[in-house]
This record gives structure tokens, sequence and C-alpha cells, in this order.
């Protein structure tokens, strides 16, 4: 006899990305579960990310800006389930709380959009490329340190109208949430993971709910594909080796291949000048020592000096 759940509530941002992602969640557990749409009913929660548009993350908080009321409702019992970019997740979550599930990722890459040029290599001197993270800035910086860079915030379609406005002559956004979105076609390039890494948790959805819970427990066990969430404990575990929040320009992804993991992660200063990579690989049984171990490599590695510019 099938298991019957009841009323289930999805905690998500408000954006049509969050939205598009709680929805994929649903559709899942209603496939899963043969339950009934009605049953699961997604609440939307506004962050103080989401307010808060006029200010840098940096200068407002990490990257608990996006999950902090959610969590809250989650605790109390308001919600079942919260549903999120694993990119957007800090590494410590709050008391009583897990990361219980991870949809299978989609390409984790970072999309190119121009409006000047067609490619990141192929914008003239001068132009201006605008992104919220930190990441993304240091890592065109690299590349190309003859462009100008500015903060740019918003969701997907507020940055697409600013750059319709001409506030910037090309933006970055997650492949992964355009193809969600069904948006790819406005892509007009992507970026090789070689010379632009993603951010760990890039492309991948996340559910979180409460520890010990048998009910959500038993609902999202179809849900989760086990080489994403062994690739995630890697590069989480490698995030929080350095202390990473929306301060940090970090990158770093995992690939599973039969019972071994291979890890790439980069870390960069701000204005893209210095950084760091390693390559490592391991057991896939023991994911998160993987991780820990290339941040301490590359923490050992860059020296104190370094990580001053972090502050």
């Amino acid at each position: 006899m099938a298991r019957t759940f009841g009323t289930v509530r999805i905690g998500t941002r408000g954006s049509p990305l969050a939205l598009a992602q709680a929805h994929e969640v649903r559709d899942r557990l209603v496939a899963a579960h043969g339950m009934a749409a009605e049953t699961i009913e997604i609440v939307v929660i506004s962050t103080k990310g989401d307010r808060v548009q006029d200010r840098e993350l940096k200068e407002i908080g990490g990257k608990g800006l996006f999950t902090e009321e959610i969590e809250a409702q989650l605790a109390s019992g308001e919600i079942d389930l919260a549903v999120h970019s694993s990119k957007d997740m800090p590494t410590k979550l709050p008391e009583g709380l897990a990361l219980t599930a991870f949809l299978k990722r989609e390409d984790p890459r970072d999309a190119f959009i121009g409006r000047a040029a067609p490619s990141l290599a192929a914008l003239p001197a001068g132009a201006i490329v605008g992104t919220s993270s930190l990441r993304r800035q240091a890592l065109v910086r690299r590349a190309r340190p003859d462009l100008t860079v500015v903060g740019f915030r918003g969701n997907v379609q507020t940055r697409l109208r600013k750059l319709d406005e001409g506030v910037a002559h090309a933006t970055l956004l997650a492949n992964a949430g355009l193809r969600r979105l069904g948006m790819a076609e406005i892509i007009t390039d992507l970026m090789e993971m070689d010379v632009f890494p993603p951010a760990p948790g890039q492309g991948a959805i996340c559910i979180e709910g409460r520890k010990g819970d048998e009910r959500t427990d038993a609902l999202v066990e179809p849900l989760d594909d086990v080489d994403t969430h062994v690739a995630l404990a890697c590069e989480r575990a490698f995030l929080a080796a350095l202390d990473g929040s929306c301060r940090t320009p970090i990158a770093g992804h995992a690939r599973i291949d039969g019972d071994t993991i291979a890890f790439a992660g980069t870390i960069l200063t701000p204005d893209g000048t210095e950084a760091h990579d390693i390559e490592t690989s391991g057991p896939a049984s023991d994911p998160a020592a993987l991780g820990r171990a290339a941040g301490d490599t590359l923490r050992a590695r860059a020296g104190s000096a370094f990580f001053k510019s972090w502050v």
C-alpha cells in the first residue's frame, strides 16, 4: 500500500527561477508518489536578499541572505520542505536542519549573454560586464583586465532588462537556471569550465528539511540523485574549509566517475590578479574529506596575505 503524506508545503523565494525550481520538485514528488498536485502547496517567502536590491551582497551579508526567512519557517513547522539553488546555501545550516536531497545536476557552466559582442573574448576593450557574483567578477578581470566590471543585482529578468537599457554590454548567468526557465536561446556563449570554473553547487537544486523528520525524508528520497549528492558533499566541504560566502571569489566542481571523485577548485583575489588552482581525486566514499583537503591545501599555498583581500 502506497504511503500517504497529507498536505505538503514547499517554501521558496518568489523569483521566476525559484518558482520554476519549486514546481519542478512538486512535479517530481507527484510522479514519485502518485500524489495529487493540489496536496502540494508552494509557499512564497520573501528574503532579505530579494528585498534589498540597492547594495552589493557583500555589503549586507553572506549567502544566508537568501535562506534565513525560509529556514525560520522550516524550523517552526510552517513549511515542510525548502527548495534552494545549492550555490546559495551557506555551508553551516541552522541547528536542526539538513540538506536532505539533491536533484540531478544540470549543466554547471556559466552562460555569457552579450549585447556588444557574442563572447567574453570578443568584447571590445573598455566594454562593461555586469555581475553581482564576486567569483564571476574576479574571473572576468583575470581573463580580460581591459574590461570594466560593475555590480549587477536582480533576478534573471531584471538583469536582462538592465542589459537592454545599456547599463552593461554583457552579463553572465548560470546556464542551468536559464535552461530551467526555457530561456537558453538568449545565451550567446557558454564558458568552458577549465577557464571559467563554476561556483560550488552551481546547477544543482537542493531540498532542505528538518533533521530526523521521517515523513519528509521518505517523501524526498526518490528525488535524490546519488552522484549529485556526493559531488556536492565534496564541493561544500571545499567551500567550508575556505570560509566561503558571498564575500569570497571561490570556484569548485566535483565529478563522479565510478568509485572515484575528481575535483577542481580555484580561489582568486577580487581583482583577479592572483589565483590558486587545484586538481585532485580520491575515493567517492569520502567526498567531504577530499573537499576539505583541497581547501586546506589552497589555504596553505596562498598564504595569509592572500586572504586579506577577502575582508
